[in-house]
């Protein structure tokens, strides 16, 4: 875990746990997670499962497991302590999430406008005069080039770019100090993904904002991130500088990077993940030994 100064800190989480019960007894969907994070670009990655989804969510207050950790906080706010009330005064307002498949978290039956209106007024208690101006400005923010268009628009007359952009529009009305991206360019074609990419990294250098990219694509990460933390099973098994992804130590991350198709293995079937009993439990050292 990295140690940042505290006035650095924007969010810092110390042994992170959430547990579903179930027939079979309880399940640990995220174990003993710890990181913290400035004002920076992070990422989560890891298989279907790993727990990526559920930290965020934890994040959020919005897991419907049993959460528990030693520290939970967010800019010097303990989350843990904080009512329903409290908590709904910050999710929203200064923490936002990007679901997964954003496109299909909008209304369908109502226009894209009038949704972004109700968020923006219920985020910024202004009135629907400047929540207008508002939301036709992120609009604009996220590149979309006839905002007033899409603005007058239902959900099904946009495409999937498109409805991404808008999801990521509502979620920075209220300027964030973190955003969480869930799959963010999931389903997208690649030329779209980097749009999408390339507008939430203007966005949080300009506001300064952190952002955590929840993801399965290392590759992508790796040319957009910070920080990469590799989760196995619900622990974070490894945490790496993006721009060293090709130096991981631990055996599941290396396993990922094996699995990628490459020109050199070009007609060739591609690797399989062995996965092994040892990694449940296992992480790296400060030297970069399997612990």
């Amino acid at each position: 875990m990295s140690d940042l100064p505290n006035s650095d800190q924007l969010l810092h989480i110390d042994n992170l746990n959430v547990e579903f019960p179930s027939v079979h007894g309880p399940v640990q969907a995220v174990r003993n997670v710890s990181f913290s994070m400035g004002r920076e670009k992070i990422a989560i990655v890891g298989e279907s499962g790993s727990g990526k989804s559920q930290t965020g969510r934890a994040i959020l207050g919005l897991s419907p497991g049993n959460v528990t950790a030693d520290k939970l906080v967010f800019d010097g706010t303990d989350l843990q302590t904080l009512s329903m009330r409290d908590y709904r005064e910050i999710r929203g307002k200064r923490i936002s999430m990007v679901m997964q498949d954003p496109k299909y978290s909008l209304n369908p039956v109502m226009k894209v406008g009038k949704q972004m209106i109700e968020a923006c007024q219920v985020q910024m208690k202004i009135s629907k005069k400047d929540a207008h101006t508002r939301c036709m400005d992120m609009l604009e923010a996220v590149r979309i080039r006839d905002p007033k268009r899409v603005f007058n628009a239902y959900p099904h007359e946009v495409s999937g770019g498109m409805g991404q952009r808008i999801m990521i529009a509502m979620m920075l009305l209220s300027s964030p100090d973190l955003l969480i991206a869930d799959e963010p360019t999931s389903a997208l074609d690649v030329t779209v993904q980097l749009q999408v990419l390339a507008i939430m990294d203007d966005l949080v250098k300009e506001r300064g904002m952190g952002l955590i990219l929840i993801s399965h694509d290392l590759p992508l990460v790796a040319s957009f991130c910070d920080r990469i933390l590799v989760m196995y099973a619900g622990r974070i098994v490894e945490e790496i500088g993006a721009s060293e992804l090709d130096q991981a130590k631990h055996p599941y991350t290396r396993g990922l990077l094996s699995c990628l198709p490459s020109n050199a293995s070009k007609g060739q079937p591609l690797a399989t993940l062995q996965r092994q009993e040892s990694w449940l439990n296992s992480s790296l050292d400060a030297e970069g030994n399997l612990v």
